[in-house]
């Protein structure tokens, strides 16, 4: 009896032992104080959510994407219904296509008129001449000369009807090109590689425009966010080095790059007077991961908490914990869940 309760108390007292060797490691392994010029904060992995959206209303035809997919850029992941636009489209291709037939008819009489007018030039000439020899009367002249003008009117209204059926054609065109836009448009494509996080919108919904479909996480566009005091961050410059420890990979700290520094305080007292209310200050700190460091992207995943740490002097050197990894290819491996 006295055996089985010694098993029992073993087996429940694992955890805790487990626990704290873990507890133990991680404060053995991480530096206990930072060096002067070395700054910390707490914070998550986190990453730029991106909306795809409907450019136009309509009812969505089909979705290719379900949440927690990753998507590539310029991927389809839905489609919207086409069918009023396919409509439009066909009628405004037989509008240019109408218009341009009769420009075609229209050529085709100012190259009759062009030859009237020629033939009517070349008897007015000849009747002018014969009169100047006194052998056709004036009125001969006149009449001739009346007939050319004539024909130079018509040519002259046959090109502007040419002109008109040209600017039909190209409005017509135009019109094609847009309905083609906006059917290429109803295909949402995702702009970023990433993971789908939320559907948004099922088929056969009617849509208005700008109407969501997805939330997307750009998983090329990973961060962790932290809070230093006030004092911590005026000192921090656009672009300093920074380290990010996560607690899934306390062995491993990844190289980021500060990349904001928010120019207010997030936490701020009802009324700021003397130096300790001051000092509760705290400014929201961006750590930016580059591309390179991040791991197979099917493997990101935000949320996971972690330490940030900032260098508030560029001189400053970091600890053998957070510079022995920092560089090195494994580095790249570490995961979030």
């Amino acid at each position: 009896m006295l055996g089985k309760s010694l098993l029992w108390l073993t087996i429940a007292s694992a955890p805790v032992m487990m626990g704290s060797r873990l507890w133990t490691w991680r404060e053995g392994w991480l530096p206990t104080r930072l060096p002067d010029g070395i700054a910390s904060g707490n914070g998550r992995i986190e990453s730029v959510r991106v909306d795809v959206a409907t450019k136009y209303a309509g009812r969505v035809q089909t979705i290719l994407a379900r949440e927690g997919d990753l998507v590539k850029p310029g991927q389809a992941v839905a489609r919207m219904n086409t069918d009023e636009l396919e409509a439009e489209l066909a009628r405004g291709k037989a509008r240019a296509a109408e218009g341009r037939a009769v420009k075609d008819q229209i050529s085709a009489e100012i190259t009759e008129k062009r030859s009237r007018l020629r033939l009517a030039q070349q008897q007015f000439e000849r009747d002018r001449a014969l009169y100047a020899r006194q052998v056709a009367s004036r009125e001969t002249v006149e009449r001739s000369q009346s007939h050319r003008d004539i024909a130079a009117a018509a040519l002259q209204a046959s090109n502007a009807k040419l002109l008109a059926s040209q600017m039909t054609i190209e409005a017509a065109e135009a019109d094609v090109r847009r309905i083609e836009t906006q059917i290429a448009d109803s295909t949402l494509t995702s702009p970023v590689e990433g993971r789908v996080l939320y559907r948004l919108a099922e088929e056969g919904e009617v849509l208005p425009a700008g109407g969501e479909v997805f939330t997307l996480v750009n998983l090329e566009d990973v961060y962790m966010e932290i809070f230093l005091p006030a004092r911590e961050a005026a000192l921090i410059s656009h672009g300093a080095d920074a380290r990010i420890v996560t607690d899934l990979a306390l062995d491993r700290a990844t190289r980021a790059t500060v990349s904001l520094v928010s120019p207010e305080a997030q936490f701020t007292p009802n009324y700021v007077e003397t130096r300790s209310e001051r000092d509760k200050l705290m400014f929201r700190v961006k750590l930016q991961i580059p591309r390179e460091m991040l791991p197979k992207l099917d493997e990101v995943k935000t949320g996971v908490r972690g330490v940030g740490y900032v260098k508030l002097d560029n001189s400053a050197a970091w600890p053998k914990a957070l510079r022995d990894r920092s560089t090195r290819s494994d580095s790249l491996s570490f995961t979030f869940p």
